[in-house]
């Protein structure tokens, strides 16, 4: 584990596994989470691979500075923990606002990213007025009281009010909500259709059938935007698949990890 240092000081906690020299995968991971969500995937994804990790910023074990923030400082964390790894050439898998980071980071600092997953995200989610009554929420009902709608939009209708959805709801209620509120506010402020049309990299789009944030074709309009990108549903999930339907997912991020050579990258830090 480590503490990187982002360029206005912020403490960014990440954690990196495996070899220096092996192939890089950089999980980010979405609003209201923290990196444990990636917990199931990584014991079914490929050997040989250097996996990173990190927390947001205002989430998990991370800094929580004052709100609101920018998509620019988001993607300034991210750069920071490449940096700080000697990442190059990395598959960056994010999720939700963690996908919207990955097109940021692709598009300022394209020799760190070799191919990516866009998974229930976009590159706009919402608008203006969303996200003020959304941040508007959690000032008044705090975490506690806004998680049964946020869980809603979060799960299929299998996975909701299950056992299995205990843990994600208590890590939701334990994010700060200065933390919370400071990343919609970065979410709120980012349309990134034009600069992600831009982009020619290998990419994987991924949705959630039952998706209340992130509808399917919400994210196809977004991978569509980079020619030759690929497409995937998931089918009876919501906005959070990798810990509804593990198996699945870790099965959709190693086809295409073959796909794309990853493994045979060489070293990449």
């Amino acid at each position: 584990m480590t503490d990187v240092i982002s360029r206005d000081g912020t403490r960014i906690h990440a954690q990196s596994e495996g070899p220096d020299d092996s192939p890089v995968i950089i999980f980010a991971n979405s609003l209201g989470s923290t990196l444990a969500v990636w917990d199931a995937i990584l014991p079914l994804l490929p050997e040989g691979l250097r996996i990173i990790r990190f927390d947001l910023r205002g989430h998990g074990r991370s800094d929580v500075p004052e709100g609101p923030y920018t998509m620019g400082q988001l993607v300034s964390d991210a750069e920071a923990v490449c940096e700080v790894f000697g990442v190059r050439d990395a598959l960056f898998i994010g999720l939700s606002v963690g996908g919207m980071i990955a097109q940021g980071l692709a598009v300022k600092r394209p020799e760190m990213i070799r191919a990516f997953v866009l998974s229930n995200t976009a590159a706009k989610i919402g608008n203006q007025g969303m996200w003020t009554d959304r941040i508007a929420m959690i000032r008044e009902q705090g975490m506690a009281g806004a998680s049964d709608a946020v869980m809603q939009r979060w799960f299929g209708r299998d996975f909701y009010g299950t056992p299995a959805m205990a843990p994600l709801k208590a890590m939701f209620e334990a994010t700060s909500p200065e933390g919370y509120c400071g990343v919609c506010a970065a979410i709120a402020g980012t349309d990134f259709y034009t600069p992600t049309s831009g982009l020619r990299i290998p990419t994987l789009g991924i949705a959630g059938s039952e998706d209340g944030s992130t509808p399917p074709d919400l994210v196809r309009e977004t991978v569509d935007l980079i020619p030759g990108s690929q497409f995937a549903l998931i089918r009876r999930v919501g906005h959070i698949p990798c810990v509804e339907k593990p198996d699945e997912y870790a099965a959709l991020l190693s086809r295409f990890i073959a796909d794309t050579g990853h493994l045979n990258a060489g070293q990449t830090s």
